[in-house]
């Protein structure tokens, strides 16, 4: 594409420019009248350019008009100038689909590798990961259960500049560390039960982060649970948080341990596009809005959560939850453009748009919600009846907050099913089935740029039923998942998913 560019704007200002120069109506110098064309309109079109005159409207709507059939033959002579091999080089500017030339361009592409220097599309991944992780539990006289232990990572990736910035040899590597330790201790007849924890977490890139925990759960019957529990947990940013560098087309994927300044803004670009119309045809500098984003910190997270699980009879089971938690440093995406302009001090035209991706913490808390309701009936020994039920909401505490939190779970969902095992099959035989059905609620998926969309509700319907063959210690198992074939999308921008039917055969090996 840059060589066919090349070519038409050598072309072009070789053999065109000067035509429309003997043909454009000439500048009157700005001090003359106030009621002319500014010129920075001629600039855009990289057809004259005086930046201390202007050209009378008339006189530029009159060009235009006069040189209508110019213009597409102007077009038409520099396209066949970049698409031949009118210069004689022995190269075309573009191949045919189909044609020896373009199969050779097409096969050089996806065999080279999506970086600067091969300029493809293949990726390359020798990524490697190194962990180790121990752990001691002590049980003195006085407490149930101590806990103390660590772990440490290196991480090691390898794309050559395919996926993450490991460009021109560079090589990357990422280490951490983690301590912790726990109690543990039954009271009051083990009608409670008390833990507390604490763990710490360091990341090369970043400062420590600490995450304290805590819980109680009180059994008042052998039947009834009652439970509390303060957590905090940490996430550092992963590899492609920190490290990623991948040009998808419409933007390019960055990750964040640098930060970015005088970024512009999409929508200000937007409306400073749109500022210019009618007789003022001059575009508002003014209308963009700049904005930086910090170098990316840990996300943590703190948690209260209250559950209450119980039996009623022996026929009823229920499983009840709910949770609050509060973000701190919440890791999403901003999208920025790098707009450069020909001159960068003065209103002047655009020369160049790049729109980046980053990895971005929240400027303000973002705190979740949600419950979960669970029951179980037996309807028998054999068959069983049971729904579930959860509703998850996230809520940015200011909406002005450019972050993208990409949360990507729908409000609302639901699963309803039917159970069977232990029915007498022959002889020592036994055969189940089960069938579910579920239902999604719609919700916004955000991803990449262009993966960023609505999902729309969805339910399915799966099934399976199974035969044990108790002599041969033998399971069968056919089923399928979405029998009824409902397509659908479950990420936007993924594929559509259909039904899936199996057949799957268990040995038990060890009876």
């Amino acid at each position: 594409y840059a060589d066919w560019r090349n070519r038409y704007i050598d072309y072009w200002a070789q053999n065109i420019r000067p035509q429309i120069d003997d043909s454009y109506p000439l500048p009157v110098r700005i001090e003359d009248s106030l009621a002319y064309f500014p010129i920075r309109q001629a600039r855009r079109t990289q057809i004259y350019r005086y930046p201390r005159y202007q050209i009378p409207q008339d006189s530029v709507e009159q060009w235009f008009i006069d040189n209508a059939d110019n213009l597409i033959n102007w077009h038409s002579e520099a396209e066949a100038w970049a698409n031949g091999d009118l210069d004689g080089d022995g190269q075309l500017g573009y191949a045919d689909p189909g044609s020896p030339q373009f199969q050779s361009f097409f096969d050089q592409l996806v065999s080279s590798k999506n970086n600067e220097e091969e300029g493809g599309t293949r990726f390359f991944d020798r990524s490697s990961l190194v962990h180790i992780h121990g752990e001691k539990i002590f049980k003195p006289w006085w407490m149930d259960e101590i806990r103390v232990g660590s772990n440490a990572r290196r991480y090691t990736p390898n794309s050559e500049g395919t996926i993450f910035s490991d460009t021109n040899g560079r090589v990357i590597t990422n280490q951490e560390v983690g301590i912790y330790t726990g109690v543990k201790k039954r009271f009051l007849e083990d009608k409670f039960i008390a833990t507390a924890t604490y763990r710490a977490d360091k990341n090369q890139n970043f400062e420590w982060v600490h995450s304290p925990a805590a819980s109680l759960v009180w059994m008042p019957t052998t039947k009834d649970f009652l439970r509390v529990s303060f957590s905090s947990a940490l996430r550092n940013p992963t590899l492609a948080d920190q490290y990623l560098y991948l040009n998808v087309g419409p933007a390019t994927l960055v990750g964040n341990l640098e930060g970015a300044e005088d970024l512009v803004t999409v929508q200000s670009f937007i409306d400073y596009r749109n500022s210019s119309s009618g007789l003022n045809i001059a575009f508002n500098r003014d209308t963009l809005k700049y904005f930086d984003i910090a170098a990316l910190r840990p996300e943590q997270v703190r948690t209260l959560e209250a559950g209450y699980r119980t039996t009623f009879g022996d026929k009823l089971y229920l499983d009840a939850n709910y949770y609050f938690s509060w973000y701190t440093d919440f890791i999403g995406y901003n999208i920025g453009l790098d707009v450069q302009f020909q001159n960068p001090t003065t209103p002047d035209f655009v020369t160049g748009v790049d729109v980046y991706r980053y990895a971005a913490n929240s400027l303000n808390q973002v705190q979740t919600q949600g419950a979960s309701l669970g029951l179980n009936y037996f309807l028998s020994d054999e068959l069983t009846v049971s729904g579930n039920y959860s509703w998850n909401k996230l809520v940015k505490t200011d909406e002005d907050d450019p972050i993208i939190p990409a949360f990507n779970t729908p409000e609302h969902k639901f699963n309803l099913g039917l159970t069977a095992r232990g029915y007498d099959g022959v002889g020592k035989d036994k055969w189940g089935f089960g069938i579910n059905y579920r239902w999604v609620q719609g919700f916004l998926f955000e991803g990449s740029p262009q993966f960023t969309g609505f999902v729309p509700q969805y339910d399915l319907v799966d099934a399976q039923i199974n035969y044990r063959f108790d002599a041969q210690r033998l399971t069968l198992k056919v089923g399928g998942s979405n029998l009824l074939r409902n397509e659908h999308i479950e990420t936007y921008g993924g594929p559509t998913v259909g039904r899936l039917a199996y057949v799957s055969l268990l040995l038990d090996a060890k009876k």
